[in-house]
C-alpha cells in the first residue's frame, strides 16, 4: 500500500521491525497518472482513485483469512500500515499522531489536540473564544469522555461522575422522507421533552436533565475447567428528572465513549469492501448475517453507508465529531448550528439562555477550529502489535479463527487509494471489524433502534489497540456500556449470532482461553 519512507524507530536495528517496514514499503503504490473515479459510488466524503486488476488481485490475496498458525503474518506487526506507531508503556498509548504525517500535519494534528483537550465555559464570558457550553452538556471537553484518547469509564460511588457515559434516547416515529427507499429502516424521533440523549450537567440556573443510575446483578458463569467468572448484568435508571416524566414510549440506551483510534483509516476502507461481507439473509448458512447500516448524511445530504458510533449510526469522522459538539458539550458547528445544542422546544429556559454565538461568530466552533478536530480525529495512531510471534499469541490467534470470531472481527482489509489523503491511502489495516451491525441477543440488547439498527443490533467493535485499553485508563471497562470488567467477561456476555463462539470459548480447555485472551491483549 502507499508508504512514504518508513518513521526512524521503523527503521531500528531490530530485524523484526525492519523486515515488518520493509514488507510494507513493497506495496507502495506504483507511479503513473491516475484519474479520479465516480464518487456516486458510496464514498462521496473521499476523493478517490481507482483500483486495476492488479490492485484487486493483490488485495484478495493479502486480506485472505489465515491458515498458518505457527508464525506470524506479514505485516500484521503493522495494524495500520504506515501510518502505525511504536506502542508506548504509558497512558499516551493513544494519544499518538500518525507515523506517515509531514511536518506540516503534525503542526495541524498538534493544533487539533488542542482544541479536543480545549475545556469550554459558559456564556457570557470574558474568554470568548471559548465560551458557549451548554447550557445542557455531558462534558466539557472531547478530553473528558474520550479519557486519553481511549476509551470512558462508568460513573462509580462516592464520585459520582457520568461525564463519560450517557443515556441516549427516542420515541417511536416516522421514517424520514428522504430514507423512506432505505430496506428496514426503522423511524424513530426524539423524546419530546429531553432530545436525542440525556445531559446531566447544566450552566448556572438551568435544570440538568438527570442523573444515571445503575445497579449492577452478579451473574455467574461456569467454564470448562471448573473456573467461574461472576457477569455484571446491568439495570439503568434515568433519575432525578428535571423536566418531568419521561415520554411512555421513550426508548433508552446506555453509552460509554470509545477509543479513538484509528479513524481515519476506518473512513477510508471502500464502502463496497464493506458491503461485500454484509449477509443479511445468511445465505451461506454460516449463522453469520452482517447488516449494514445504511443514513442520512447532513454533511453531504445523502445516504450514505454509517461505519462510525456503537451501532454504525455516523457516516464520517466530521459528522460524528461535529454531532458530538453539539450533543455533548452543547457547542454549535457548521453542522449543527442550533447553539443551545440538545435543548428541546419543551426546555424554554435552556433555548433562551446566553450562547456563545451572540457576537460575531457565526457559530460557537468555525468551520477552520472543526476541521482541525476532525484532522487530530482522524490521525490519533495505532500502537504496533506486541509478540505475535509468541507462542501464546499464536495458539490463541488460531483460537480465535476456529471459534469463529474472525466471521465478524474481520481482520483485514485495504483502503481506498485517495488523491488528497496520503497518509490513509492504500494501506493495509488489521481493525478486527466488518463494520457491519450484528445481532448480539437479548443479553446486550437495548431495545432502541437506530437507522437500521434494531435494539438488539450491534456494529463489530473494532479490536486494534484493545489490549492496552486499561493501560491508558485504568478505570475503562468494556462493551457499549461498560459492564464487562475483563475481555472474558465481554467474550461470555457475546450472544445471538455470536453464541456458538462465545460457547466455544466456555469449552475451551483452560489453557487455551487463555491463550486467546493473550492474543486479544496483543492486538
Amino acid at each position: 500500500m502507499h508508504n512514504s519512507t518508513p518513521p526512524r524507530w521503523k527503521r531500528s536495528k531490530s530485524k523484526h521491525w525492519l523486515s515488518a517496514a520493509l514488507l510494507a514499503a513493497s506495496f507502495a503504490a506504483p507511479a503513473g497518472a491516475l484519474e479520479p473515479t465516480d464518487l456516486s459510488l458510496g464514498d462521496p466524503h473521499l476523493n478517490v482513485l481507482p483500483r486495476g486488476k492488479e490492485d484487486a488481485d493483490r488485495i484478495k490475496q493479502v486480506t485472505a483469512p489465515a491458515t498458518n498458525f505457527t508464525t506470524a503474518e506479514p505485516y500484521e506487526l503493522l495494524p495500520a500500515g504506515a501510518a502505525t506507531v511504536r506502542a508506548r508503556r504509558d497512558d499516551e498509548a493513544f494519544s499518538q499522531h500518525s507515523a506517515n504525517l509531514t511536518f506540516e500535519q503534525e503542526l495541524e494534528f498538534k493544533l487539533g489536540n488542542g482544541l479536543f483537550k480545549k475545556i469550554w465555559v459558559f456564556s457570557p464570558s470574558s474568554t470568548r473564544a471559548s465560551d458557549g457550553l451548554g447550557p445542557l452538556y455531558n462534558a466539557r471537553s472531547c478530553q473528558r469522555c474520550h479519557i486519553k484518547d481511549g476509551r470512558g469509564h462508568v460513573p462509580e460511588e462516592p464520585d459520582y461522575t457520568s461525564t463519560s457515559m450517557f443515556l441516549r434516547i427516542s420515541i417511536p416515529g416516522p421514517v424520514p422522507i428522504e430514507l423512506e427507499t432505505i430496506q428496514d429502516y426503522i423511524g424513530t424521533l426524539p423524546e419530546p421533552t429531553y432530545g436525542g440523549q440525556l445531559q446531566d450537567f447544566s450552566s448556572p440556573g438551568i435544570a440538568p436533565e438527570y442523573r444515571l443510575d445503575i445497579q449492577y446483578e452478579e451473574v455467574p458463569v461456569t467454564l470448562n475447567g471448573g473456573e467461574t467468572v461472576s457477569l455484571r448484568k446491568p439495570s439503568y435508571n434515568a433519575s432525578k428528572l428535571g423536566y418531568g416524566p419521561l415520554h411512555p414510549e421513550a426508548m433508552l440506551s446506555p453509552r460509554v465513549a470509545p477509543s479513538m483510534i484509528g479513524l481515519g483509516l476506518l473512513e477510508a476502507i471502500p464502502a463496497a469492501d464493506i458491503l461485500a461481507s454484509a449477509d443479511p439473509d445468511d445465505t451461506d448458512g454460516d449463522g453469520i448475517s452482517g447488516r449494514a447500516n445504511l443514513v442520512w448524511s447532513t454533511e453531504y445530504q445523502q445516504i450514505m453507508l454509517g461505519r462510525f458510533g456503537l451501532k454504525a449510526g455516523m457516516p464520517t469522522v466530521h459528522e460524528q465529531s461535529s454531532a458530538a459538539f453539539s450533543d455533548d458539550i452543547g457547542i454549535s458547528t457548521p453542522l449543527f448550528p442550533e447553539p443551545w445544542g440538545d435543548c428541546s422546544p419543551a426546555q424554554s429556559a435552556c433555548r433562551t439562555a446566553p450562547h456563545g454565538d451572540a457576537d460575531a461568530r457565526e457559530t460557537e466552533i468555525d468551520r477552520t477550529n472543526m476541521d482541525l478536530v476532525t484532522f487530530y480525529s482522524r490521525n490519533l495512531a495505532v500502537p504496533a502489535r506486541r509478540d505475535v510471534d509468541a507462542p501464546d499469541v499464536l495458539r490463541g490467534k488460531e483460537t480465535f479463527y476456529t471459534a469463529g470470531c474472525a466471521s465478524c472481527h474481520r481482520p483485514k482489509f485495504v483502503t481506498h487509494r485517495l488523491k488528497d489523503r496520503p497518509e490513509h491511502s492504500f494501506q493495509m489495516i488489521w481493525p478486527y471489524s466488518d463494520l457491519l451491525l450484528h445481532d448480539m441477543g437479548e443479553g446486550l440488547a437495548d431495545h432502541r433502534p437506530e437507522g437500521r439498527a434494531t435494539g438488539r443490533e450491534w456494529r463489530t467493535a473494532p479490536l486494534w489497540g484493545i489490549g492496552l485499553v486499561q493501560q491508558v485508563s485504568p478505570r475503562a471497562t468494556f462493551l457499549h456500556d461498560g459492564r464487562a470488567r475483563t475481555l472474558l467477561e465481554a467474550i461470555l456476555w457475546h450472544g445471538g449470532e455470536a453464541q456458538p463462539a462465545r460457547d466455544h470459548v466456555v469449552d475451551l480447555p483452560p489453557e487455551d482461553r487463555a491463550d486467546l485472551i493473550r492474543f486479544l491483549e496483543s492486538l
